[in-house]
């Protein structure tokens, strides 16, 4: 989240500590988020968090939601934050459940979620004794935190809190961690607000060189294949708008990555779809083949490049990013520009329509060849042949049938691809899923954070049946707080990515993959009888005939969560694919989907 778009911080009239309120340390986080405008926090109570629990109690303005797991609530305020770009904040004690953090937490700073986790820490007389519960959340986080703050005294911490805020929400956003001692918690200490505290060397460049921008224009108004390629970013930025003004005016191609699904319109002319090993074959050959790559927040990461050494050979490259620590990580740009993307994209425009004086390059010939691509290799897939549910047909109809307000939150695998491929995205914010850390059980907690976040929108987890039994618990906090998202289970009844990898690089040897959920006569677990447990409605679909009125009853059912059991076939494959560690080009010789290749071709 940029900047100039974070939400602002009130300001009341700074006191003296003379004048300020004496709280403890724990009624200072609970009015510390308050006075920051947090509305909503997910956590898990235990002793070292315990002081703080018992102010949040009877914070008017703050719902807190009572999770199963902590690693649910962490994936619920990315959610949260996805769906909405705030700031998603959750909460949990010291040892186990800090360290049930972990993996949220080095989620959100892979795919740059704006995330405040606040945990609590044995007394400080006791830190390092190998005391009970103790972890050094703060050493086990720092690799995986935009910073972790360690707290000791009472007075520190609206201090600390407001400075985390600010840090995960500006420049890249992404996670922060705020562990209090217990001691400090309990502790009293003038309330003093707003706090004063420093940050150094932490200044985020918004605003780019004006150089820089005129050189990226005459590129782009040279070249005669280029490629916008949109990450992750344009979303964290909220540059959607710009994004789509500033193409239309260039009249050049655009490519979405996985997450970026949704900050450019799929129905728009110029969109080409998903690049990357299981992208669209117009996309992918597109920034192959360009001569000009303008990446905007993209980080050239190996699923889109495949070999980086042989990716876009002949192509200069204009990236775009407010981290100065991606440009130029991967790929050399010629031009490199760190900014905020909202303003960016906006001086690019200007200068561009001065450059071209309204008029766009000639690109007929190279959209002439891309239209072919697009007419010749459409996206598609086959009917299965066993008799059990094409699961791309299944998640197709879903997206159709809710249309494109929702909010749509995807598992790890199979499913997450077929999700982005199959349901048409057109705004930004649409789309959640875990995209650089790949993290199996994010879609349950996520969509329950997204409705959180966004209650007047459908949310779907669409979430496979291995994904599924990693947080299935939290369907329980989603009944007892009337937080009705609706569950896709993709049951195939195995790990069906790693499954794909056996059948084409182990010669079908289906080591540990069989989950044996969905396609005998024993289900373990019945997932059915699971969701009805958990206070939900549940359906079990085995027949194409029965998908779209199922799919209307989950629509219609917004007393409670729905849990759909959708039994397909495991056969089904996420096409086209290309193989780890090699050319993209190597799509040319996959564009009939075919899976007779090999790791070595």
């Amino acid at each position: 989240m940029p900047a100039e778009t974070a939400p602002a911080v009130p300001r009341p009239p700074a006191r003296t500590s003379a004048q300020a309120p004496v709280l403890t340390g724990a009624e200072a986080v609970v009015r510390s988020l308050e006075l920051l405008g947090v509305t909503d926090v997910f956590g898990l109570p235990g002793g070292a968090i315990l002081p703080v629990y018992d102010p949040l109690m009877s914070a008017a303005s703050l719902r807190h939601i009572l999770v199963r797991h902590e690693q649910g609530g962490g994936h619920a305020a990315e959610g949260y934050a996805s769906a909405s770009g705030k700031v998603g904040v959750t909460i949990a004690t010291s040892g186990p459940g800090a360290t049930n953090l972990v993996t949220a937490i080095a989620d959100a700073y892979m795919d740059s979620v704006p995330m405040l986790a606040i945990t609590g820490q044995v007394f400080s007389t006791l830190m390092g004794t190998d005391a009970f519960q103790e972890a050094d959340i703060v050493g086990i986080t720092m690799p995986i935190t935009k910073h972790s703050f360690l707290v000791k005294d009472a007075a520190e911490i609206p201090g600390a809190i407001a400075a985390a805020y600010e840090i995960a929400s500006t420049g890249r956003p992404g996670p922060v961690l705020v562990d209090i001692t217990k001691d400090a918690q309990q502790a009293e200490a003038p309330f003093v607000w707003p706090p004063r505290y420093e940050l150094p060397g932490y200044r985020p460049v918004t605003k780019a060189h004006g150089k820089q921008i005129q050189a990226a224009v005459s590129l782009i108004a040279e070249a005669r294949k280029p490629v916008l390629y949109v990450g992750g970013g344009v979303i964290r930025g909220r540059a959607a708008e710009e994004l789509k003004t500033f193409a239309e005016a260039t009249g050049a191609p655009v490519v979405t990555t996985l997450m970026a699904r949704g900050a450019f319109p799929d129905s728009h002319s110029q969109h080409l779809g998903m690049p990357g090993m299981h992208g669209a074959v117009p996309a992918v050959l597109a920034l192959q083949e360009s001569d000009l790559i303008v990446a905007l927040g993209a980080r050239f990461d190996d699923r889109v490049t495949g070999k980086a050494a042989l990716f876009a050979p002949h192509a200069k490259v204009v990236h775009v990013d407010i981290d100065p620590a991606e440009i130029s990580k991967i790929r050399t740009a010629d031009v490199p520009i760190v900014g905020d993307l909202k303003e960016v994209l906006v001086d690019l425009d200007t200068a561009f329509r001065s450059t071209t004086q309204g008029g766009a390059p000639d690109y007929d010939e190279w959209w002439a060849y891309l239209r072919g691509l697009q007419d010749q290799y459409p996206l598609g897939f086959a009917p299965t042949t066993d008799g059990l549910l094409s699961p791309q047909h299944v998640i197709q109809r879903i997206g159709e049938l809710t249309g494109p307000e929702a909010v749509y939150a995807a598992g790890v695998g199979q499913h997450q691809m077929w999700a982005a491929q199959f349901i048409k995205y057109e705004r930004p914010n649409s789309w959640l899923n875990s995209g650089g850390a790949g993290t199996m059980g994010y879609s349950i907690p996520a969509a329950m954070g997204a409705k959180v976040a966004e209650p007047h929108r459908v949310v779907w987890a669409i979430d496979g049946d291995g994904c599924f039994q990693m947080t299935n618990q939290e369907l329980a906090t989603c009944a007892l707080n009337d937080i009705p998202i609706k569950v896709a289970i993709i049951n195939n009844s195995s790990l069906g990515m790693v499954r794909q990898w056996q059948t084409l690089f182990y010669d079908g040897r289906y080591s540990n993959t069989d989950l044996q959920t969905g396609h005998d006569t024993v289900r373990i677990p019945d997932f059915v009888k699971l969701a009805e447990a958990y206070g939900c409605l549940a359906i079990r679909v085995e027949r194409e005939d029965q998908i779209d009125d199922a799919i209307r009853l989950a629509l219609e059912t917004n007393d409670r969560p729905v849990v759909i059991d959708f039994v397909v076939s495991a056969d089904a494959m996420v096409w086209p694919m290309v193989p780890q560690g090699v050319s993209n080009s190597y799509i040319q010789y996959a564009r009939d989907h075919s899976p007779a290749f090999s790791e070595e071709d």
